[in-house]
Parts: structure tokens; C-alpha cells; sequence
């Protein structure tokens, strides 16, 4: 498996709901991709100014997450 670095970019609405997100599953709205890596690796995540936050995941860790996220999403 690949140890490569991916920084998933999140953005958030002025009422705190998240409007965009990177590397989202085909099937889940922004909010719920958000929750679903919030909950399995909330110590990724790092806030930033401006409304905007990111998580520090492997390649290896996204691909599978999507995976598990798209399967409990159907």
C-alpha cells in the first residue's frame, strides 16, 4: 500500500454545516462524508481560520474509507 500523504480539504457554511469537501464518496452529501471521517478518525483533523479544516490521511486509509462509507450509505 502507498504511504502518500492525502489532505482532504473540508469548507465550512456560515452555520457550521460543511458545503464542500474533497475526496467525497459517490452517494454521501458533504455533511455526511465530514461525519463519517470525523467519527472513525477525529485525531486527523486539524481546524484552520476561515471556516476551513483538513484531515491528514494515507491513500490506502481514503480509498478504504470511501469504500466502508459508500457501503453503509446504500
Amino acid at each position: 500500500m502507498s504511504d502518500e500523504t492525502v489532505i482532504i480539504h473540508a469548507r465550512f457554511a456560515a452555520n457550521g454545516t460543511i458545503a464542500e469537501i474533497s475526496e467525497r464518496p459517490q452517494g454521501l452529501n458533504p455533511q455526511e462524508w465530514f461525519d463519517f471521517l470525523s467519527y472513525r478518525v477525529p485525531l486527523t483533523y486539524q481546524a484552520l481560520a476561515g471556516g476551513r479544516g483538513v484531515f491528514r490521511l494515507t491513500r490506502a486509509d481514503v480509498e478504504a474509507f470511501k469504500v466502508e462509507a459508500a457501503t453503509k450509505a446504500a
